[in-house]
């Protein structure tokens, strides 16, 4: 995940925050070691007939809190929490730094009182004397969310500014909000309103998301007299769900691939097989996007990894720039209703676990193989029949031995989706282990067999890069969820599906509604936290339309997909951007070709179920 490219130009490190840092990346490598080993021995024990590890699930569980918390922690020391407002990029001297210390001083408020009620938290399950496994108290694990949320806390105030005076106004603005609400002069619930403004315009400014999810949730249970402590506790129930821990390990096995040699083989593979044919280089693009994204979860790594990659490729088959730059930005998150794609994964952890409805993982990615494949289909026929007027004469001719040494050069990774997928579906395997499986194969093939990872040098450090992602992601997922908890105790979900069913009487209206709300949630909300969110209010109204559950889920990714490239906040246009290093105008103009493009792809998925029910029926 990325934030705005205004982040301060921090001074050489000493020498001893270098090696706290070492030491932090280090722990974060070992939590995520441990994760993988854990259930691949598991699965190894259970065949040979042992009982395997004593409560390895659970081990596993709290291993993936941990991680989420450290790694929360590293990418708020990197200047790397996710932002939905870029206002200080366009904001300049005074005003921007002025922007940074107060969206960085008021997001330090929200994370100490998040801090406080942990603490709070902790201290409840203390009394309750849970021994987690080996006699280890569980209360102990529990309390890496008030460490964790403390050292995002200072390192915000640390961030505001390069300049001691600058974070000096920042602690300030952090103690006085927080002195202010521990002893508000006033009723809190006349503060609610005036509170979330404030908020919107610290968003606005550029706090990170978990501030602006965790702040509201924090102002809604504050004024509402109602205990801020649900907010850790349900940010610990999320992290301990026995289908989370497949999240940050399919998403370490996608950065293995995307820091390894795969991406260059792979595009050396199909460039060999697919070059030669009419609109090669389109198909190229997309088969490889569509591939590194279901490792690495729509999270940016493709535009990131591959773009340097495939753009010469485009523009020397006589592709222009503005094609190539559109392709390449709407191709970045094709691959996102395939599995292993994380957020299919936490779909059908929300929805199961927010809402009385069961919606299994293996149905959500059956569901989306048709719909996947038709977004990808319309992508090819799109760049096909726009493609460059000198890219006939420009195609390679059919070279069999380079095709074949192509293919025997990239037979390992081609295996990967393989052993993912046998893993899942074939039975002997959970979620979890199979994400394990996974994640050690990845790094077999490309620090083992391949050598392109470096076992001491390079592995740490996309272990470390692994961890500060699923650390920002699951930072936001767990406050996501608290003011998701608030959404429900006020009976938002069953307001909603009263109004909406007197309002609307036709599934198909109810439908467009949908895509016309995703739309916008899409663009201006990232996937993880529009999914804990949205997902709990909208699965119940769908259910009083009769709206199939799986059907629901694929329609609800693939307008979240287009969410991607949608103006003004689309992720893949910040991100395609900063890597290809084009206004942000200029990228806007290059996707909308592809924008409507796929906009046909979604609504032929929303209006044409079979397409998305088809398989899960045949495939039980």
């Amino acid at each position: 995940m990325e934030i705005s490219p205004d982040t301060p130009v921090a001074a050489p490190r000493p020498r001893w925050v270098q090696w706290l840092c070492g030491a932090e990346n280090l722990v974060v490598v070992l939590l995520l070691t441990a994760m993988v080993l854990l259930p691949c021995t598991e699965i190894l024990l259970r065949k040979l007939g042992g009982r395997g590890i004593a409560a390895a699930t659970p081990i596993v569980q709290h291993l993936v809190l941990l991680v989420g918390m450290l790694g929360g922690a590293l990418a708020a020391r990197e200047h790397r929490l996710l932002a939905l407002s870029t206002a200080t990029t366009w904001l300049r001297g005074r005003p921007q730094r002025i922007a940074r210390v107060f969206s960085h001083g008021f997001a330090a408020a929200v994370t100490a009182f998040l801090c406080a009620a942990s603490v709070d938290f902790v201290l409840a399950s203390q009394r309750l004397n849970k021994i987690l496994v080996f006699g280890i108290p569980v209360w102990t694990v529990q309390l890496v969310l008030s460490v964790g949320f403390g050292l995002v806390a200072v390192r915000l105030i640390w961030g505001a500014a390069s300049s001691w005076r600058g974070r000096l106004g920042a602690a300030l603005l952090a103690v006085g909000l927080a002195v202010f609400a521990w002893r508000c002069p006033v009723d809190p619930s006349a503060l609610r309103v005036p509170g979330l403004l404030v908020l919107g315009v610290a968003t606005v400014l550029g706090a990170p998301v978990f501030a602006t999810l965790g702040g509201a949730a924090l102002i809604l249970l504050w004024s509402g007299g109602e205990t801020i402590a649900s907010i850790p506790l349900n940010h610990y129930r999320l992290a301990v769900n026995p289908t989370l821990p497949s999240i940050p390990l399919f998403t370490l096995a996608g950065y293995f691939l995307a820091e390894g040699g795969a991406a260059r083989r792979f595009i050396a593979l199909f460039q060999a097989w697919f070059g030669p044919v009419r609109g090669g280089p389109v198909i190229v693009t997309v088969l490889v996007c569509a591939f590194f994204t279901s490792f690495t979860g729509a999270s940016g790594v493709t535009i990131l990894a591959l773009g340097g990659l495939l753009l010469p490729i485009l523009l020397a088959a006589g592709y222009t720039g503005r094609k190539s730059l559109g392709l390449l930005t709407s191709a970045g998150s094709l691959g996102l209703l395939f599995p292993p794609c994380l957020p299919p994964i936490l779909y059908s952890i929300v929805a199961s676990s927010s809402t009385q409805t069961s919606v299994r993982m293996e149905d959500l990615f059956k569901g989306g193989l048709l719909p996947g494949v038709l977004l990808m289909s319309l992508t090819v026929l799109w760049g096909v029949w726009r493609g460059a007027g000198g890219a006939e004469v420009m195609r390679p001719r059919w070279d069999s031995k380079a095709a074949w040494r192509a293919l025997r050069d990239a037979k390992w990774e081609l295996l990967i989706p393989v052993v993912a997928l046998v893993a899942l579906f074939g039975g002997f395997a959970t979620p979890v282990e199979a994400a394990a499986v996974t994640a050690l194969y990845a790094f077999l093939t490309q620090a083992v067999i391949h050598r392109d990872l470096h076992i001491v040098r390079d592995v740490p450090r996309v272990m470390t890069e692994c961890g500060l992602l699923v650390g920002g992601v699951l930072l936001i997922l767990g406050v996501a969820l608290g003011f998701t908890h608030y959404l429900i105790d006020a009976e938002i979900p069953d307001k909603g599906v009263a109004w909406v069913t007197g309002a609307i009487h036709s599934k198909y209206v109810f439908l467009l509604v949908i895509n016309l709300v995703l739309l916008v949630v899409g663009c201006l909300m990232d996937v993880y936290s529009a999914i804990v969110v949205v997902v709990p209010l909208l699965v119940p109204i769908a259910q009083a339309f009769g709206i199939d559950m799986v059907h629901l889920g694929i329609i609800f990714l693939a307008n979240l997909e287009l969410g991607f490239l949608t103006p003004p906040v689309g992720m893949n246009l910040f991100l395609a951007s900063y890597r290809f290093k084009k206004p942000m105008g200029e990228v806007t103009r290059s996707v909308l070709p592809m924008l409507l493009v796929l906009l046909v792809g979604v609504l032929l998925i929303t209006y044409v179920p079979w397409l998305t029910t088809a398989i899960p029926a045949w495939w039980k």
